[in-house]
């Protein structure tokens, strides 16, 4: 075989459609652009995501142009080495004392533990979530981990929709 024998496959190359050369070619006088109008027109058309006046799909998919989950819960960290280099051995660890420590900005809002680093101390820690791994350092240390009920009010606890006896159970008392 040599380089002038090469050849596509049959039916993989076709001919570019000529618009607008006469009436027998078929895509003759309007060219496919049918009768007037703003399709019709040289430059006409609004982009590809123009839906005729109706909010584009763009814009009504959250994850497209960023999304904030008005329900969701945000978790202040904090990692079990910094609990290692901020408490003394025997201390109790809670919301009041991470703010004083400097670790956590809001001793109200949900704290949640992370496993980075390593504990040696004998720590009493109260949070709200606690990762595996913290869990299990805090106490082979000869710590307790002390798990708080997030209490769950207003409209996150309407747009759940559970039966209060639900809500209890998954959040705490909810009143």
């Amino acid at each position: 075989m040599k380089l002038h024998d090469l050849k596509p496959d049959e039916g993989s190359k076709r001919k570019r459609t000529r618009v607008g050369r006469g009436i027998a070619a078929g895509k003759g006088k309007t060219a496919g652009r049918g009768h007037k109008g703003q399709g019709a027109r040289s430059g006409g058309g609004k982009g590809p995501y123009f839906e005729g006046g109706q909010l584009p799909l763009v814009r009504r998919l959250p994850f497209k142009r960023g999304f904030t989950n008005i329900f969701g819960i945000t978790y202040q960290v904090v990692n079990v080495d910094m609990l290692e280099v901020r408490f003394d051995d025997g201390a109790v660890v809670n919301g009041t004392t991470l703010v004083k420590a400097g670790l956590v900005r809001d001793a109200g809002e949900p704290i949640k533990v992370l496993g980075r680093g390593e504990l040696s101390k004998k720590l009493e820690v109260h949070a709200h979530k606690f990762t595996k791994s913290a869990a299990a350092k805090i106490e082979s240390a000869g710590g307790s981990v002390n798990r708080q009920t997030l209490k769950v009010t207003g409209a996150r606890a309407t747009v759940k929709r559970l039966r209060k006896v639900d809500l209890e159970r998954l959040y705490g008392d909810t009143n």
